[in-house]
């Protein structure tokens, strides 16, 4: 057996002390759900939620941070990174912030209740 037919695996990148998912940088990344027509038609009709997150999150630390914030069960995510608008300050031009949104699909029978009001 000559050494090109041994199939080579690639070592996993370690990750960085930084982007560990430890509980306090998880709730660092959500940082509002985002209310829009939209959101609210894919809520009702796909069970996704939609957040605004922060830009240096990855669909595994959105994961772990709806799982560990309201404690239910995710299927998956999809992250849309939204640009900032141009703007114009009388003769000054300017930009707003780029962001970071993530859809999150919760599993059959699992729901997110913002209010947080008890049910009788």
């Amino acid at each position: 057996m000559s050494a090109r037919n041994i199939p080579t695996t690639k070592a996993a990148k370690p990750i960085p002390a930084d982007k560990r998912q430890n509980s306090e940088r998880l709730t660092t990344i959500l940082i509002a759900p985002h209310v829009s027509e939209k959101a609210a038609r894919v809520g009702e009709k796909a069970n996704q939620y939609v957040f605004r997150v922060r830009t240096d999150s990855t669909k595994q630390e959105i994961r772990a941070a709806v799982e560990l914030m309201f404690d239910v069960a995710v299927e998956g995510v999809q992250v849309v990174n939204c640009e900032g608008k141009a703007k114009r300050f009388g003769r000054f031009t300017g930009r707003r912030n780029d962001w970071k949104k993530a859809y999150v699909s919760l599993k059959q029978g699992q729901t997110i209740d913002f209010a947080g009001v008890a049910k009788p």
